[in-house]
């Protein structure tokens, strides 16, 4: 990598088709995984109609900014995205607390991240977990993504083999563009079998709302804590693993926390519960579908940011557009995207004989999805692999 950060900056002659396909698929995954909880926190909030898109366009943008920003300045697939675990957490918590308050809180846990960047705290973190771990835990992560596809094949059957074979002859025929196979020809049977329904599509900008924050010890143990911690467990720290496990070393952990962490104390006022590393998206636009390069699928995170910040400009009509298309062929077509992420994961996983059983207990944990005090399985599975890693190497030369 290092030659390549040397290099002149090129993204467009660095770009492939396979590299936008990525970026395009990136972002949809990102939204269909979890657009939904947000606006069932906020009408269970009872925020505005216009409150909610504002929120989306807040972090919509900062994601596409700072996707491209950041990819650009390390070279490397830097991929941001929303917590979709803190807007989960916020369907419970932020009914009954003031709107203002509820900002005031998101700014204090930005607050906290750019405090964990600035005193270097997670890059050290980052540096003690083996290879084989951090590798067992981006294949845990992607595993369960990866299994939605058979669940799939319950609700469309001809739909997703259809994909599925689309994909395997490209793999054969063409590599770099067998999951834009499957999508084509996803979308094409999805037309013929009358599965996309446009008719509530409409085309609407959206508009920033802002809302001056405020600061109350109630809101900040209520939201703005448990946001914190969710964030670190399960956004930042496997974020960081899957750039670990696809070789990009050269990018420092503590500066993408601090960028990050001020741009969503930024967008905070107008919504935006705060933008964060990515392990899901970031593994399709860093693993070998994205480009056969790897120092050039960075321009896979660029054209995801690219398309984050067209999607934001138009946040109020995400819902539509997203459920026009069958849940099926999104599952499908992200899992698809995923296979070499799972495969290079496991393979690295198990590379070290004396870590295999940490690795697999971390791999175990990992996919099993478990939610344990309100924190995602990634963290549960990095603590549970560390643990067996230590247990069995207790005192050994």
């Amino acid at each position: 990598m290092s030659e390549a950060t040397q290099a002149r900056l090129r993204p467009l002659a660095d770009s492939s088709t396979s590299a936008v396909v990525a970026g395009f698929i990136a972002m949809l995954t990102g939204y269909t995984s979890s657009l939904v909880l947000m606006f069932q926190a906020g009408q269970a909030a009872g925020l505005s109609d216009g409150q909610i898109s504002s929120w989306i366009w807040a972090l919509s943008v900062g994601m596409g900014l700072c996707c491209i920003g950041l990819s650009l300045r390390y070279r490397a697939p830097v991929m941001i995205a929303w917590s979709t675990p803190g807007a989960a957490l916020l369907i419970s918590s932020l009914p009954g607390v003031p709107y203002a308050e509820a900002i005031g809180a998101y700014i204090l846990c930005s607050a906290l991240i750019v405090l964990c960047g600035l005193t270097g705290s997670f890059d050290r973190l980052m540096r003690r977990i083996p290879a084989s771990i951090a590798a067992a835990l981006l294949a845990g992560v992607l595993f369960k993504i990866g299994l939605e596809i058979c669940g799939a094949a319950e609700q469309q059957p001809t739909l997703v083999i259809a994909m599925l074979l689309a994909y395997l002859l490209g793999k054969r025929l063409l590599p770099r563009y067998a999951v834009l196979a499957a999508l084509l020809v996803g979308c094409a049977l999805a037309g013929l079998f009358g599965l996309l329904d446009f008719s509530d599509f409409e085309l609407q900008l959206a508009t920033p709302e802002w809302t001056t924050p405020a600061f109350s010890w109630a809101a900040a143990i209520s939201i703005g804590i448990p946001l914190f911690v969710v964030a670190m467990a399960s956004q930042n720290l496997p974020g960081m693993s899957v750039l670990r496990a696809n070789g990009y070393h050269q990018v420092p952990a503590s500066s993408l926390l601090n960028i990050t962490g001020l741009a969503s104390i930024l967008l905070a006022p107008f919504g935006s519960h705060g933008i964060h590393l990515a392990a899901l998206s970031a593994a399709i636009c860093a693993g070998p579908e994205a480009h056969e390069d790897p120092s050039k699928r960075y321009t896979a995170a660029v054209w995801c940011g690219v398309f984050y910040v067209i999607a934001g400009i138009f946040g109020a009509t995400l819902a539509a557009l997203f459920s026009a298309l069958p849940k099926a062929l999104i599952l499908s077509v992200a899992a698809l995207a995923l296979f070499a992420s799972i495969i290079g994961g496991l393979t690295q996983a198990m590379s070290e004989p004396q870590e295999r059983e940490a690795a697999l207990i971390t791999f175990l944990v990992t996919a099993s999805g478990m939610t344990l005090l309100s924190i995602g399985a990634a963290f549960w599975g990095l603590v549970a692999g560390l643990l067996t890693l230590f247990i069995l190497n207790w005192r050994k030369a």
